[in-house]
């Protein structure tokens, strides 16, 4: 394929046609497609790489990824591809995905029926995080409010295999956030509102660790009765789905393209 062949592959417009492309699929799509674009905007991309996924509402055993070779600015509602569990394109496209995001998002996708939407990233404070043997530490309000939700997955290559999914799904056990050990961060919700709510919690605690760890200072931590109180608290007060409207207003404002 030729450099124009594969621009092209990219951004040829696609409607989906599928008899489930319905109202519910239709907003699930578009609140997808305004994370890819919202994620790009904050700069948490990784060139063409990584992937984050929505399931669609039936059967619930397929959900949605970007095209293989798009940056997240280019993601649309109706170009996004529709895979199941083994990653078959549902979708009537001839568009490929990342088969490590079929493996890491199927992983969840299956062990966790309430899983709405997956988030796997490669920023730099989170690697930096994953590659510290303490984890993610409770110097930051945004960490606290993370207590008792991290779980830990150690790197042993190039995500691909069913033996993979497996250990993914064993190490994530009950908890929305894992850290991939030398790799990068996996959260996941019910929705896309709740996983970006969480995802920011973990980008931000993870940008104020490395910064707090180089600076040399000796470091201030809370007692552990505090960052258990505060957690306690964040659960009762956080509301996701404020956050997520005010995203999506603003894209509507200025960056409406993602609805296509």
């Amino acid at each position: 394929m030729t450099d124009t062949q594969a621009a092209q592959h990219v951004t040829k417009p696609y409607i989906e046609q599928s008899e489930n492309n319905n109202d519910e699929e239709r907003q699930v799509r578009l609140n997808l497609a305004a994370l890819y674009r919202w994620i790009s905007r904050l700069g948490w991309d990784d060139h063409i790489y990584t992937h984050l996924s929505a399931r669609v509402p039936a059967p619930n055993d397929q959900f949605l990824l970007n095209p293989l070779g798009s940056f997240f600015s280019e993601v649309t509602a109706s170009n996004l591809v529709k895979v199941d569990l083994d990653g078959k394109t549902i979708s009537q496209s001839d568009r490929k995905v990342n088969w490590g995001g079929v493996t890491i998002h199927g992983a969840v996708y299956e062990a966790k029926k309430e899983a709405g939407c997956v988030i796997h990233l490669h920023t730099i404070p989170a690697v930096a995080v994953s590659a510290l043997d303490a984890g993610l530490l409770p110097l930051s309000q945004f960490a606290m409010f993370l207590y008792g939700k991290v779980a830990y997955h150690d790197f042993t290559g190039l995500e691909g295999t069913k033996d993979h999914r497996r250990h993914l799904q064993d190490d994530l056990g009950d908890k929305k956030i894992m850290m991939l050990r030398n790799h990068g961060t996996l959260v996941w919700g019910t929705n896309v509102a709740e996983a970006f709510d969480l995802c920011l919690r973990l980008e931000k605690a993870c940008a104020v660790q490395i910064a707090a760890l180089s600076s040399g200072a000796k470091l201030k931590f809370p007692s552990d009765e505090v960052v258990k109180y505060t957690a306690e608290q964040q659960a009762k007060v956080a509301v996701p789905s404020l956050g997520w409207m005010a995203i999506t207003r603003f894209l509507d404002a200025h960056e409406p393209s993602y609805r296509e």
